[in-house]
């Protein structure tokens, strides 16, 4: 949690999620391969909110004591048995309403960038499926059927488009 970008507290990731939401640490990583393909993430069913929803490649929050930035290559690796150089682009504030689990995402979101250069190994507890595809089209997926996906991916996404990211990333 945060006030004025100062460490507040910790809070059990679930308790962090209910009764509103109360805001705290994360981060969203999006990969691109050779090509320019942006890396997607099928999240797995089993997870305890925003189930199997496609979403960027990895995302999550820090231990307490942890960095952003070293949870980041932690979870990227755990998730996708995958190690990538991060660079940091920009972070946001947001809060959405999973309507099923009534859990709330209220979050300070670090958006970090990086290329991947190896077969993703998925970890079946987080991740059901991976799919590459090219930032046009997952714009045009979003806006066609923006239920199949997560809502940080979405305002990330626009983002990135928004903050001239794409010709960087998303070119081979």
């Amino acid at each position: 949690m945060r006030s004025n970008h100062r460490f507040e507290g910790t809070a059990e990731k679930l308790a962090a999620h209910r009764d509103g939401g109360l805001l705290h640490r994360a981060f969203s990583i999006f990969l691109f391969d050779r090509e320019g393909r942006m890396l997607l993430q099928q999240r797995a069913a089993a997870k305890y909110h925003f189930p199997s929803l496609w979403t960027n490649a990895c995302c999550s929050h820090p231990r307490p004591g942890e960095t952003v930035e070293a949870a980041a290559h932690r979870r990227l690796f755990e998730e996708l048995g995958v190690e990538a150089v991060l660079v940091p682009l920009f972070s946001f504030v947001y809060r959405a309403e999973d309507r099923v689990s009534g859990l709330v995402e209220r979050e300070f979101d670090h958006v970090f960038a990086g290329r991947i250069e190896s077969e993703p190994r998925l970890c079946p507890d987080e991740v059901s499926a991976v799919a590459y595809e090219a930032f046009e089209v997952v714009e045009r997926r979003c806006l066609a059927r923006p239920d199949d996906f997560t809502p940080w991916f979405q305002l990330a996404l626009r983002e990135l488009r928004a903050r001239g990211f794409v010709e960087r990333w998303a070119t081979p």
